[in-house]
């Protein structure tokens, strides 16, 4: 595989195919101004290009091409497939999805295609060879991106048959089932295959979030995450037939809960995403997608999708202040990001995202806010050139992100409904995002001597294995967190006998034998050794030592004098376990004592509101100081004298940064 990029692509989705021809060299002209080096096409033309199912039409797509590549555009090339076209839904009906209600959709939105259809399969492919055939040898295309946004399910016959096949080669035997959905509950024990039906609304299923038997519906989801999968791999492996070293990508979406993107990370050549936070989302929850999506492969990702003003779609589509976008554009190459890109270039004329913002507005013109801006930051990035590209953070700490707790611990029937996955991963990391620690976001399967410490709140479900490779890195001196709802169920969301938290319980020192739910009203006090008072909600773990320390003790409710939390010697590491939901300050508090037991240090030297985010390359230490603050913040004393690389300044010990002001600094190793 070649090296991706050469250069930060900045652009994004072009759709001159809605546009009249003569508008096309007016947005070459614009596009010039504004710095925009890549353009992704092809999106969403699989009507346009296939508008029957003997007929293909590449003529605009190829004037298309032309047109960019004699702009020195970088293409990244859509493969269409996300759609489908009104002719096949019509002849072949049975390529549309069936929804959780049991409902067949006909023609219409997108996402409309069920995963195990044959028939989308055969086309997706035929398409995929044409686009390849035609397009994979020229040089002209810098990266495939496959289909667009992956997502959804289907509940139809043809995906209930795919399903028992699926179940078949996992379990081998019905028996292997039934023990593992834990059928004899409620009597609900098959005999044959064709008893299994899918876990939707006429199943299993009770609302589009809970279940009545989970291991099922954690199955569905793990089947649909991998029937998915498939197609992507099918369009993948037909361009490489034809192009065997541009990469190849499909757009991921944060912390979307729907596909396992561990496991499709292995089948990608780069990763990319769209990002889209709502005018109230954290910064911290932001950089903590950034550090997923880097931690999908371990190495730098493209961000394929943001927009360069507002959203449609959300509740609240606010628009970006002066300056926001180029701070959060800097805060995703700070991250990982080896491009910034825009949905869209060209502001739609109609349908649903007809006010989805654009660096040319409908108003058409180089004379808006936004326009500038992006001209601006193009400019920058422009003369950044090849610094950043291809450089990684270099992280002390790793976060375990589990798509199958993710699934598992949201379908848990108790104990408290406002006990989300993605929530409790966040408070983890915004703490240390607050201190400024590099982290890195990883798997179940991550190689876990790379760290000094791993965090893993909540880690509801322990898959074979992963107690013995814990362990292996607590015993060898590493420095293991784990939390309330951890250790309780293996693969198949059935109980880990023996006391909680089952597999983890001789490490961590503890025997949690009951857990209390507090209502959003309630709360809990606890109060550290060291005569610290906090508080805490959620959930409670009512714990005994077994060999551990207490850390801090409760303080109120009839569990007055338990542990809270505490801290276990084990081998030469510790483990610390958090038995409840601590406020912000405790969290804090148990953090530090952690991360100066292990010797991890921040990106900073002093304490700062601002953002301090590191990649570094084998040459040069490249540090982003980025303020996310309403007020003016003083540059941290370690960089005066350094030199910013966006102005040239040397910066001294009065500089201030202003509201999304960004100061990137380089340093020689």
């Amino acid at each position: 595989m070649k090296k991706p990029f050469k250069r930060i692509l900045y652009g994004g989705d072009y759709n001159p195919n809605q546009w009249p021809r003569e508008i096309w060299q007016e947005d070459m002209r614009m596009f010039r101004n504004a710095h925009i080096n890549s353009a992704t096409i092809n999106v969403f033309s699989w009507a346009k290009i296939q508008p029957s199912e003997e007929t293909y039409d590449f003529e605009e797509l190829d004037d298309i091409v032309e047109m960019l590549e004699q702009e020195e555009c970088d293409i990244v090339m859509g493969t269409s497939t996300a759609a489908l076209p009104a002719w096949m839904v019509k002849r072949y009906p049975e390529v549309a999805r069936t929804d959780y209600e049991g409902r067949h959709h006909k023609f219409g939105h997108r996402h409309n295609a069920c995963p195990n259809s044959l028939v989308y399969q055969k086309y997706a492919a035929a398409l995929t060879e044409q686009l390849a055939r035609r397009y994979g040898k020229t040089g002209k295309v810098a990266c495939w991106h496959i289909n667009n946004e992956y997502g959804g399910e289907c509940y139809c016959e043809n995906c209930e048959k795919a399903f028992r096949v699926w179940l078949k080669k996992k379990y081998k035997t019905i028996e292997a089932l039934n023990e593992a959905w834990n059928m004899e509950f409620w009597g609900h024990t098959v005999y044959d295959w064709d008893e299994i039906v899918l876990p939707n609304a006429l199943g299993e299923g009770i609302g589009t979030d809970k279940t009545a038997f989970a291991g099922i519906s954690i199955d569905y989801r793990r089947f649909n995450s991998d029937s998915i999968l498939e197609n992507f791999k099918m369009e993948r492996d037909i361009i490489r037939k034809y192009d065997p070293e541009t990469p190849i990508t499909t757009n991921l979406m944060g912390t979307y809960p729907g596909l396992d993107y561990f496991k499709w990370a292995k089948e990608m050549d780069i990763v990319s995403w769209d990002n889209y936070p709502s005018y109230n989302t954290p910064w911290s929850q932001t950089a903590m997608c950034h550090d997923l999506m880097r931690g999908l492969k371990d190495q730098p990702f493209m961000l394929m999708e943001q927009t360069p003003s507002q959203q449609n779609w959300q509740p609240y589509n606010s628009l970006k202040k002066p300056g926001q976008m180029r701070a959060q554009s800097y805060q995703t190459v700070a991250h990982g990001a080896d491009t910034i890109q825009f949905f869209q270039l060209r502001r739609s004329v109609g349908a649903c995202e007809k006010f989805h913002g654009a660096v040319i507005a409908h108003a058409g013109t180089e004379n808006t806010r936004v326009f500038r801006e992006v001209t601006a930051l193009g400019a920058e990035l422009e003369r950044l050139g090849e610094t950043v590209i291809g450089s990684m953070p270099d992280a002390k700490i790793g976060v375990i992100f589990d798509w199958d707790n993710y699934w598992a611990l949201e379908y848990t029937s108790g104990p408290n409904c406002d006990l989300k996955y993605v929530d409790q991963i966040h408070q983890y990391y915004s703490s240390l995002y607050r201190g400024n620690y590099p982290v890195d976001m990883i798997p179940v399967d991550a190689d876990f001597s790379r760290y000094k410490v791993i965090l893993a709140p909540v880690l509801y479900m322990v898959k074979e294995g992963m107690a013995e490779a814990l362990e292996k890195f607590v015993a060898g001196g590493g420095i293991l967190l784990t939390t309330f709802m951890s250790g309780i169920v293996g693969q198949s969301d059935n109980v880990h006998l023996g006391g909680y938290p089952g597999p983890l319980r001789e490490m961590a020192g503890v025997w949690v034998e009951e857990i209390d739910a507090l209502a959003p009203e309630q709360s809990n006090t606890i109060r550290f050794a060291d005569g610290t008072d906090a508080s805490c909600r959620l959930l409670c773990d009512l714990m005994h030592l077994e060999g551990a320390q207490a850390l801090a003790e409760y303080t109120s409710n009839f569990y007055a004098g338990m542990p809270a939390v505490t801290r276990n010697a084990y081998g030469k590491g510790a483990v610390y376990y958090v038995g409840a939901n601590l406020d912000q300050a405790a969290l804090d508090k148990v953090l530090g004592q952690l991360l100066t037991e292990a010797g991890v240090g921040s990106n900073v030297e002093e304490s700062t509101e601002l953002e301090v985010t590191v990649r570094q390359s084998k040459t040069q230490k490249i540090t982003f100081i980025i303020n996310f603050k309403a007020q003016d913040l003083p540059l941290p004393a370690q960089f005066a004298g350094k030199t910013d690389l966006l102005t040239g300044q040397t910066l001294d010990t009065q500089t201030m940064l202003a509201p999304y002001d960004v100061v990137i600094v380089a340093e020689n190793r």
